[in-house]
């Protein structure tokens, strides 16, 4: 059973009726998950405003602006603070490559899986804080992963465990890292005082190949490391059913070796788009539905799928669509033991 998902750019400087009609057709699903444990269950207004004014100030503006144009409701603003979420559970494999031989820029390279159905799809190109950054949308103004003109390239991997607690959900986390960040060493220090709701790694590469992946959670200080290469969980694994089912240590493996080696950057991007990396699990909500490669030296960036690629510069961001088939592979029956996992991932972002 082939699955169909539409890729589509949005261009818009500021704020205004393209995001405006994002919202409108994106907003029902967003509301059930955001309301899944009812009003009641989520910050107030007054506290996502207090934390936002708190830890993200220079995105106060634009969040504004964005409830205006959602319609200034109580709970679409609660819902745009992105200040603690419900669940927000991802698969997702990343990596800095360095050329052993110096000869091709250093680039951010990443797999992002997850559910078909729950995947925006929009790719947004925006100077909402004046630089152009370019990000893979979610949460309707939040960033999976992306660019931005001072040359800082960020991505985000789920962290491995459940663990949830006080702070933002991570896409907004991310789109604050890519609208303020200069540097990696600027990206780091964000990371490390803006408070997270559940498990993350970050890795951000910048112009000048500077690199870190920093491991965040609600539980935990930020930890800076130099890994080039990260899956679904930090130092160890944490919860064995997940990385089972996603085959997050097979693809550390892989991906570490690649990176490590001799290859060029075009057979690291030939291994992201082959098993174990690229994931078909996608009835069970981890299949690989993209890849990415930014080069923050240049300023270009590359959607990628097996047969497809979609190239874009941040000077040259241009309109456009692609539509992408799936195919499901064969996947075995579900363990017994995984019922966690499986009512898990049901909740995050259903």
């Amino acid at each position: 059973m082939a699955i169909q998902i539409g890729f589509e750019t949005l261009v818009e400087d500021l704020p205004g009726p393209r995001w405006q009609a994002l919202f409108a057709r994106l907003w029902p699903g967003y509301r059930a998950w955001f309301l899944r444990s009812g009003a009641v269950a989520r910050p107030s207004y007054l506290e996502s405003r207090r934390a936002l004014r708190q830890h993200m100030p220079e995105l106060v503006p634009t969040w504004q602006r964005l409830v205006e144009l959602a319609g200034g409701g109580d709970v679409e603003a609660r819902f745009l603070s992105l200040w603690c979420p419900p669940p927000y559970i991802v698969g997702c494999s990343q990596a800095v490559w360095i050329d052993p031989a110096g000869k091709e820029e250093p680039a951010l390279l990443r797999n992002y899986d997850f559910a078909p159905a729950l995947l925006e799809g929009s790719w947004l190109a925006t100077r909402w804080q004046g630089q152009r950054v370019a990000a893979m949308g979610d949460c309707i103004w939040g960033a999976l992963d992306g660019q931005n003109e001072a040359g800082v390239a960020a991505s985000l991997s789920f962290g491995g465990s459940t663990v949830s607690g006080t702070g933002f959900g991570i896409p907004l986390v991310l789109r604050y890292v890519l609208e303020i960040a200069q540097s990696t060493a600027e990206a780091v220090a964000l990371l490390q005082r803006v408070p997270v709701s559940m498990p993350y790694s970050i890795t951000v590469l910048d112009r000048r190949a500077d690199w870190a992946t920093v491991f965040v959670g609600p539980d935990r200080p930020a930890e800076v490391t130099r890994r080039k290469a990260v899956t679904n969980f930090q130092h160890r694994i944490e919860w064995p059913e997940h990385a089972r089912a996603t085959h997050a240590a097979e693809r550390l493996e892989r991906l570490q070796k690649q990176v490590d080696g001799p290859g060029t950057l075009e057979d690291a991007i030939g291994a992201l788009l082959q098993p174990p990396l690229y994931q078909s699990a996608y009835l069970r909500g981890y299949g690989t539905l993209y890849g990415v490669a930014y080069r923050p030296a240049s300023g270009r960036m590359e959607l990628l799928w097996p047969g497809v690629r979609w190239p874009q510069t941040l000077a040259t961001f241009a309109e456009g669509r692609r539509d992408i088939v799936y195919t499901p592979g064969a996947e075995a029956p579900p363990d017994p033991d995984d019922a966690a996992l499986a009512q898990l991932l049901t909740e995050s972002r259903s």
